[in-house]
């Protein structure tokens, strides 16, 4: 039981990471539309977008490690892991969500990217718009993790 809770301690330091550059990750570029021209403010935005992407990719890297530990664990040790998802339909929820949640952060990484090229961005009320939609979204993921629903 000490395994899979030092598991599960783990994935959710990791996701909590993750969610931390998923949520940042779009206030940047608010603040990138926002410098307007000013050359210098704009290149270290960037840059700290550049890198909280990067950073993003690696915490999500290691949630997704030990959440398919979590998940599917048990089918190799059996004796450690507990199967937590047996019969269960939340996570295919749950995990559908965490896609869509992965879509936003690339989709972001993207623009920083493209931005980073000199493409144009959204108008920042846009951004900060779509800002809100990664609270929603883990908010589901929450709800589905405690009630475990179906």
């Amino acid at each position: 039981m000490m395994t899979y809770l030092w598991i599960k301690s783990l994935h959710v330091l990791f996701v909590m990471a993750w969610m931390a550059a998923v949520f940042y990750l779009p206030r940047i570029l608010v603040n990138v539309v926002e410098a307007g021209d000013e050359p210098t403010v704009r290149a270290r935005l960037l840059l700290m977008g550049r890198r909280l992407y990067r950073f993003g990719h690696i915490m999500f890297g290691l949630a997704f490690i030990f959440g398919l530990t979590l998940w599917q664990g048990w089918r190799l040790f059996p004796s450690a892991l507990p199967n937590v998802v047996a019969g269960m339909h939340w996570i295919d929820a749950k995990l559908t969500l965490v896609a869509v949640l992965l879509g936003y952060f690339i989709w972001a990484g993207r623009l920083v990217k493209r931005c980073d090229k000199g493409g144009a961005l959204p108008s920042a009320k846009a951004l900060r718009w779509l800002n809100e939609l990664p609270v929603l979204l883990l908010l589901g993921v929450i709800y589905l993790v405690l009630a475990r629903p179906f």
